[in-house]
């Protein structure tokens, strides 16, 4: 089974992302769907092969999670924008911040620290799935430092290229630009 890049382009004339930003990012994202079936098709290709403990054959496994990650990152991020930003306090998701955090605003500065973390990354709101625990991540690598047993609810790219081209170094300006645009229904759909 194929992945098939997603159409993000409903997002293009969204405030505080200019469309040349976007396509270059619906475009990186198109890149990690490629990479991942390219991996996919060529580590079949060694299964049936035989040529399995092999230095080629580690090295795909290993990279294989980069680019998934890569994409299925992206794809949540590109799914919860396009809303208006604001979270209705009567929904699931308030509550459980409310519940997690003793607030919705100790929920968002906590999440907006997460995100203004120096480095490359993701700023990600998880549920634990064994106990309905939010909590926010800082996540540097696609493939590396997500928590097992948790659902992501939140997802927001702050790699350079999410913002820079838009914002320069200013990254407190494009977490504001991504908290305009959050789509909470898609957020509290994710929500178990």
């Amino acid at each position: 089974m194929e992945y098939k890049a997603k159409d993000y382009s409903r997002l293009i004339g969204m405030e505080g992302f200019s469309p040349e930003l976007l396509r270059r990012h619906f475009t990186l994202y198109q890149g990690y769907v490629t990479n991942t079936n390219k991996l996919l098709e060529i580590l079949e290709q060694m299964l049936r092969a035989g040529n399995l403990n092999t230095p080629e054959y580690n090295e795909l496994k290993r990279h294989l999670g980069w680019e998934f990650d890569g994409m299925r990152l992206h794809e949540y991020y590109f799914e919860n924008l396009g809303g208006n930003g604001r979270l209705s306090r009567r929904s699931r998701v308030a509550a459980a911040m409310i519940q997690n955090f003793g607030s919705v605003q100790a929920w968002e500065k906590d999440f907006r620290a997460t995100g203004a973390i120096r480095g490359i990354g993701w700023a990600i709101l998880y549920q634990d799935v064994t106990n309905g625990r939010l909590i926010n991540f800082w996540i540097n690598e696609h493939d590396k430092g997500h928590p097992a047993g948790c659902n992501p609810l939140l997802v927001m790219d702050v790699w350079e290229h999410a913002y820079m081209p838009d914002y320069g170094i200013d990254r407190a300006a494009y977490i504001n630009a991504f908290f305009r645009n959050i789509d909470w229904r898609v957020v509290e759909e994710r929500l178990l």
